[in-house]
C-alpha cells in the first residue's frame, strides 16, 4: 500500500485490491491536490495554535501526532506528503529511476502545501491576534539552526522513502509508516526545536515567515535552503542502502548497505540523545524513543536496525541467524561507535559548548548507575531477540515501537540515575564528547554484559525454535 501512495507508477496503485469494490480507482489530481492542501493546513494550523497558546512540553508530541494522522487519512489520496521537502526528495529518486514522483506532480504538490500553510497560518493569526514567527533562538547562530533543520529534515525525508516509497513496502504492506514519520517530527521537535524552532518543512517556515512580516521576513529562504538540502542527501543515501530500487546490484552479502545503514541509525540516534541534553529537553527520553524506533522502521530490514552493539552482541550470542557471523557483529559495532563519536561531537559543534561530563548523576554513584544501566540494557536488548529475531514472538508491525519504547522506559526510570544510555554507542559517544572515557568504558563493558544475558534468557524462553527443524538444519550446518 505504502508503495503505491508514493509511486509515480499508477499502474501499481490500480492494481490494490479493495474489498467490495473490486479494483481501486487512481484519485484525480483534484483529489491529490486538495489532500495536500488539507494535510498541510492541519499540520500548521496545529504549530500555530500548539507555539501561540499551547504547552510547551506537548507540543511537540501534538505536531508530530497530527502528522500521523493525517497521513493515515489522506495517505491514500496523495501519498500524505504535506511536506515540499519530502515532495523535492520523491522527485529527486524518480530522476534516479527509483520509486519517486515526476518533477511536474511535484510542483503542483508543493504549491498545494504552500496554500495550505500560509492558508492555516492566516487564520490562526487573525484568530489569536498574533502569529508564531520563525526566528533563531537567542544565543544560537543562523548556521546552527540550518545545520538543525538540515539533519532533521533529512531524516523526515530519508524515512519517509524507506517507510513508503521503498519497493519492499509493495510485498510488506506494513501499517506502520504514518507512525515511523510523525516519529521523525517529535525526535527533533524536543531534539533541535531549542535551537531553530523545529519547522523541518519548507511550508512551515515560508508560512511562519510571513504571517509574522512585522519581524522581519527572509529566514524561511535559509531554512528553506537547508531542509531542501537535506531532502537531497535522503534521496541520494536511499539509493544507496536500497540499490536494487534503482536497479543496480546489493554489494556481496549486502554488507555495504548494512554498515551504512547501522552508520545513519546510529547517527540520528545518538544525534537526537546529544541535542536533548544539550538543550535541556524535558521528554528527551520520548524524543530519543521516537528517533530509534523510526530509524529502525526505515532500515530493519536492510541491517536488523540494532544501532546498539549491545544488541549487536546479543543477536550474535542468540545464534538464530547463520549469517550474522563474530566479523559481521565487530563490523557493526565498530561503525556504531564511530558514528556515535560524529554524531555527538557534531552536535557539540552546532551548540557551540561542551557536552557535560558523562557518567552517575548526583546524588548517586557510579554502581548503582551501572546497576541501572544493565536492567535496561538487558530490556531493550532482550525485547529486540523477541520482537525482531524470533520466529515465535515476533511482531510484524509494531517491533519497532516496541524496542524504540523500550528507551521511554528506561529514559523516564534512570535518566536521573545514570542517564539512561543504554547503549555502547551511545555510552562512548557521550563519553569522548564530553571528556569522560573512563565512566564511558565502564558503562560499555556493563551494556555489553547485559546483551550477554538477554541472549542467555532468550536461549531458554525461546528453546521451543530450536526444536524446529528448520533450526536443527541451521545448527548441523
Amino acid at each position: 500500500l505504502a508503495q503505491a501512495l508514493f509511486s509515480s507508477d499508477t499502474e501499481t496503485f490500480k492494481t490494490l485490491a479493495i474489498p467490495f469494490s473490486g479494483r481501486m480507482a487512481e484519485p484525480s489530481n483534484t483529489s491529490k491536490y486538495l489532500a495536500e492542501f488539507i494535510g498541510t493546513f492541519l499540520l500548521i494550523f496545529t504549530v500555530e495554535c500548539n507555539v501561540v497558546v499551547g504547552s510547551p512540553l506537548f507540543a511537540g508530541l501534538s505536531i508530530g501526532t497530527v502528522l500521523f494522522v493525517a497521513i493515515q487519512a489522506l495517505g491514500g489520496i496523495s501519498g500524505g506528503n504535506f511536506n515540499p521537502a519530502v515532495s523535492v526528495a520523491l522527485g529527486c529518486v524518480n530522476s534516479m529511476k527509483g520509486p519517486g514522483m515526476d518533477w511536474k506532480q511535484v510542483g503542483m504538490y508543493c504549491i498545494s502545501q504552500i496554500c495550505g500553510g500560509v492558508t492555516a497560518a492566516v487564520i490562526a493569526a487573525g484568530m489569536f491576534g498574533k502569529s508564531a514567527s520563525l526566528e533563531v533562538s537567542r544565543g544560537y547562530s543562523l548556521l546552527s539552526a540550518g545545520l538543525s533543520e538540515f539533519f532533521y529534515t533529512f531524516m523526515l525525508c530519508f524515512v519517509v522513502l524507506n517507510v513508503a516509497a521503498a519497493k519492499k513496502n509493495k510485498e510488506e504492506k506494513g501499517q506502520y509508516y504514518a507512525l515511523a514519520i510523525g516519529f521523525c517530527v517529535i525526535a527533533g521537535a524536543y531534539g533541535a526545536g531549542v535551537i531553530s524552532g523545529g519547522a523541518f518543512n519548507p511550508a512551515v517556515a515560508f508560512s511562519l515567515d510571513v504571517t509574522s512580516l512585522s519581524r522581519g521576513f527572509g529566514t524561511c529562504f535559509f531554512y528553506a535552503l537547508f531542509e531542501l538540502l537535506g531532502a537531497v542527501l535522503a534521496a541520494f543515501l536511499f539509493s544507496k542502502v536500497r540499490p536494487t530500487d534503482f536497479g543496480a546490484q546489493m554489494s556481496a552479502g549486502k554488507l555495504q548497505e548494512q554498515l551504512l545503514s547501522e552508520f545513519l541509525g546510529v547517527f540520528m540516534l545518538v544525534f537526537t540523545v546529544s541535542c536533548n541534553i544539550m538543550g535541556g529537553s524535558t521528554a528527551g527520553a520520548l524524543s530519543i524513543a521516537c528517533s530509534l524506533s523510526a530509524m529502525i522502521y526505515a532500515l530493519g530490514d536492510v541491517s536488523g536496525g540494532h544501532f546498539n552493539p549491545a544488541v549487536s552482541f546479543a543477536v550474535y550470542l542468540a545464534g538464530r541467524d547463520d549469517s550474522f557471523t563474530g566479523k559481521k557483529a565487530a563490523l557493526y559495532g565498530v561503525v556504531q561507535v564511530v558514528s556515535g563519536i560524529l554524531a555527538a561531537l557534531l552536535v557539540a559543534g552546532i551548540f557551540g559548548a561542551s557536552m557535560a561530563p558523562f557518567g552517575a548523576k548526583a546524588p548517586y554513584h557510579t554502581a548503582q548507575a551501572l546497576v541501572a544501566e544493565l536492567v535496561f540494557t538487558f530490556l531493550l536488548s532482550y525485547v529486540v531477540l523477541c520482537v525482531a529475531v524470533s520466529d515465535l514472538t515476533k511482531a510484524s508491525h509494531f517491533f519497532g515501537l516496541a524496542i524504540g519504547f523500550c528507551v521511554v522506559v528506561g529514559g523516564f526510570a534512570i535518566g536521573n540515575v545514570s542517564g539512561g544510555s543504554l547503549n555502547p554507542a551511545v555510552s562512548v559517544g557521550l563519553g569522548v564528547s564530553g571528556s569522560s572515557f573512563v565512566n564511558s568504558i565502564a558503562y560499555v563493558l556493563v551494556e555489553l554484559f547485559a546483551g550477554v544475558l538477554a541472549a542467555t534468557a532468550f536461549s531458554v524462553t525461546h528453546q521451543a525454535e530450536l526444536e524446529s527443524p528448520e533450526a536443527k538444519k541451521m545448527t548441523e550446518a
